[in-house]
């Protein structure tokens, strides 16, 4: 297929699909999930085409118009760029599947909206990823955000706070973001990314484009939810719609990280954001930090749903400590991370809106070790989930912690390396102790309860349906797949991610 055309095509794609659900559902609300869906799928085809090109032939550039740069706006795809698109739009073909029997569950009357909402977020993101324009980026941005603001607020009761929450510090992250870009460009005179890196050098010394970086990194720390600026993320995950959560925890976040590692390594050569202006070193400390921070929270979580949340703070702190690492190890760990743990996180969100599905909660002391035999395949999917969160060969999770440190061994970064070994711990003790209820107490009441008058168990009888279960197992079992192909990806596709000067 001809690719030149990719990087615009793939956030048009969402921007049609979002226009297209309302008008679908208002003639019959029920389909308003089939234009989302197919809009994913081709959405992922052509990241999956995007990556392969670019492999193969190097980065792809898009003149918005045919404005020439930096005059026009420009879409770049380079395998950076195509990889975090694939992992975005794999995902949310995979949660909007999932997400037909759960929506209709929590929010019937929001179906619609809902989809449309969806688009609208996956548009922002994957146009965040695709521009060579600081400011077209920020636009993105907005679009993204202002979605995902939506997206939470149709929650449950609680949901609109938590939504106001994320505006709040949302909108901040934004302004500091273009007020960064502002500095930016006062000292360049563009706004166009490889335009700004040609031409940084000879004015990086000055005060405004430290002033500039600084705050670009400040604020999408903000919106990556880095420590200590992670306080909208768990009320926003825990009172948002499961679908929801489950979208916009794997990739959300992620994006961010890429928006750091773009402009940190590639428009800024590494020798100045990590060396002159140690800001990739700040990164590092506080991702260090909000791992430990975010694990010891998680720990103290009663509801399934608000232990993840804290969770994700700690796993956007690994890929902190990536980019603090400031190495080709610390990048190829970063990256593998922002995979692996969309895939976890996806999964673990998915499970979680199955339990509430069919149990009616996600409260974890009120988990039965039944649970093992009404909902199997559920269960089998969290031990693998958590497995890989904790950091355990063969799974996926182990060989991105494995990276980061190798990198801070080869840095020297020891303090780094405490922190993953401490936190995989941490990870051990609020994951066992849901394992430990489902499969090492011995028979209560309700899993006797659910066995058959001859004694034998009612295998599967509260299993979420088969639309919902089908997406959970994948990613449980693309977990071990991730794991067990780890060394071919990195080969085929990371190594040639890692910027020049790394």
């Amino acid at each position: 297929m001809n690719t030149s055309n990719i990087p615009v095509l793939i956030p048009a794609v969402f921007m049609f699909a979002a226009l297209l659900v309302p008008l679908v559902g208002l003639w019959k609300k029920s389909l308003s999930i089939y234009p989302a869906l197919l809009g994913s799928l081709l959405a992922a085809w052509f990241s999956a085409s995007g990556l392969m090109s670019t492999i193969e032939h190097g980065p792809i550039s898009y003149h918005l118009s045919g404005w020439v740069p930096p005059l026009g706006i420009e879409y770049i795809l380079d395998p950076l760029s195509a990889f975090i698109c694939l992992v975005i739009t794999s995902i949310s073909t995979i949660v909007i599947f999932y997400s037909r029997s759960i929506v209709r569950f929590e929010t019937p009357e929001k179906e619609m909206p809902f989809y449309a909402l969806c688009m609208l977020f996956l548009m922002g993101l994957t146009g965040m990823v695709m521009t060579g324009d600081f400011f077209n980026l920020y636009v993105f941005l907005e679009i993204s955000a202002l979605a995902g603001y939506a997206l939470i607020a149709i929650g449950d009761k609680r949901a609109p706070v938590a939504a106001f929450k994320y505006l709040t510090l949302g909108t901040a992250g934004a302004a500091f973001y273009l007020l960064g870009v502002s500095f930016i460009f006062i000292s360049t005179g563009t706004l166009n990314m490889g335009d700004v890196a040609s031409v940084i050098h000879l004015v990086d010394h000055t005060v405004p484009v430290m002033i500039g970086l600084s705050l670009i990194v400040l604020g999408t720390g903000l919106k990556m939810a880095m420590f200590p600026m992670h306080a909208w993320m768990p009320d926003a995950y825990t009172y948002a719609s499961s679908a929801a959560t489950a979208l916009i925890a794997p990739i959300g976040t992620k994006v961010s990280a890429y928006v750091l590692l773009r402009i940190m390594f590639d428009v800024f050569e590494p020798s100045y954001s990590a060396g002159e202006l140690p800001l990739a070193q700040i990164v590092g400390y506080l991702g260090a930090i909000g791992v430990i921070w975010g694990s010891i929270l998680a720990i103290c979580q009663k509801e399934l749903k608000t232990m993840l949340a804290y969770s994700s703070v700690a796993q956007v702190g690994y890929i902190g400590i990536g980019i603090g690492l400031a190495s080709p190890l610390g990048f190829i760990g970063a990256v593998l991370h922002i995979l692996n743990h969309a895939c976890m996180k996806a999964c673990l969100f998915l499970i979680s809106g199955s339990m509430r599905f069919r149990l009616g909660h996600s409260w974890i002391p009120k988990f039965e070790n039944s649970l093992r035999i009404t909902m199997p395949w559920t269960a089998v999917a969290f031990v693998v989930a958590a497995i890989s969160m904790i950091g355990l060969p063969p799974t996926a999770g182990f060989f991105s912690k494995w990276y980061l440190a190798l990198g801070s061994i080869e840095q020297g970064a020891w303090i780094f390396l405490i922190v993953l070994l401490v936190s995989s711990l941490l990870n051990a003790v609020y994951f066992f102790r849901i394992i430990e209820k489902m499969y090492i107490r011995p028979q209560s009441e309700e899993m006797i309860k659910a066995q058959d008058q001859d004694g034998t168990p009612v295998w599967g009888r509260k299993e979420a349906p088969w639309s919902m279960l089908a997406p959970v197992m994948l990613l449980a079992t693309l977990l071990i797949v991730l794991g067990i192909f780890n060394v071919w990806i990195v080969t085929n596709f990371i190594e040639f991610m890692i910027p020049i000067g790394l």
